[in-house]
């Protein structure tokens, strides 16, 4: 038996750093929006008690969050066995798009089900925060006011979107944006329905940073205008007087048309 399933990744409609904990972890306020932008995972159970993982050989296995999502689960399974699996990357990694913590929750849903551990979506969850705050939301798989470090979110409904999406050459460090001094991290926190009022008033107070200290994400910044999470990808929403092919054909580095999710298709995975 092998199980393939999708992986998709997320925007940050906005980002604001609201203060900062005593253990130097930032308070945040944001809106998940998932995408339609998928990594593929095939799980393939295997007679030996061996985890094998194809796909991302540049990623430690140790450091590999697939993997350690797996042994999180390991004491919760009730039906064990080896794993194959083999990942399909098609979401750029450092780009704020989330694509190590889907595979995270894509892991968590899958496993959770084949070795028949009995955990529920909370609990899932849960261990998620263990290996990433952006987890969560992908085991919810539904669009989310998020608080706290990300992990304290609030399901909403957003319209149907589409956007564009410019991934430029270089690879974000979260690390080093978050240890710059310059970074604001007082904004005043605020609600949802603010946000639904004036959205244009709402940004990324990572992007003054990330232009500054990566020339490739100002180039695109000025071919778009938004910056999700703490990654190199910008986006726009579309709209009728965009002309989408125009955008598509000239941005100065790889672009993506993508459909925004009302939930992730996990939501309703079974094994």
């Amino acid at each position: 038996m092998m199980i393939r399933v999708p992986s998709p990744a997320k925007l940050n409609l906005f980002l604001h750093i609201t203060g900062r904990r005593e253990n130097g972890y930032h308070e945040l306020q944001s809106i998940f929006q998932l995408i339609d932008l998928y990594d593929w995972l095939e799980f393939e159970p295997s007679a030996d008690d061996a985890i094998q993982i194809e796909g991302l050989a540049s990623v430690d296995l140790q450091q590999n969050l697939i993997y350690r999502a797996i042994q999180l689960l390991k004491p919760y399974a009730q039906t064990p066995c080896g794993l194959k699996i083999r990942l399909e990357k098609n979401i750029p990694m450092g780009a704020g798009l989330g694509g190590g913590s889907s595979n995270a929750a894509t892991t968590l849903i899958v496993i959770n089900q084949l070795w028949q551990c009995g955990l529920n979506v909370e609990q899932l969850a849960d261990l998620g925060v263990k290996l990433g705050a952006d987890v969560p939301i992908f085991v919810h798989g539904k669009n989310a006011w998020a608080e706290g470090i990300g992990e304290h979110l609030t399901f909403i409904d957003l319209d149907q979107k589409k956007f564009i999406v410019l991934k430029p050459d270089c690879f974000i460090s979260t690390q080093l944006l978050f240890s710059q001094k310059a970074l604001t991290r007082d904004t005043k926190s605020t609600k949802f329905c603010a946000y639904q009022q004036t959205p244009s008033d709402f940004g990324n107070n990572f992007e003054p940073l990330a232009r500054s200290l990566y020339p490739e994400v100002d180039e695109a910044m000025q071919y778009l205008d938004q910056l999700t999470g703490t990654g190199a990808c910008v986006f726009i929403e579309v709209t009728d007087n965009l002309n989408i092919e125009d955008i598509l054909a000239n941005a100065p580095c790889k672009a993506y048309l993508v459909n925004s999710l009302q939930e992730s298709p996990l939501v309703r995975f079974k094994v």
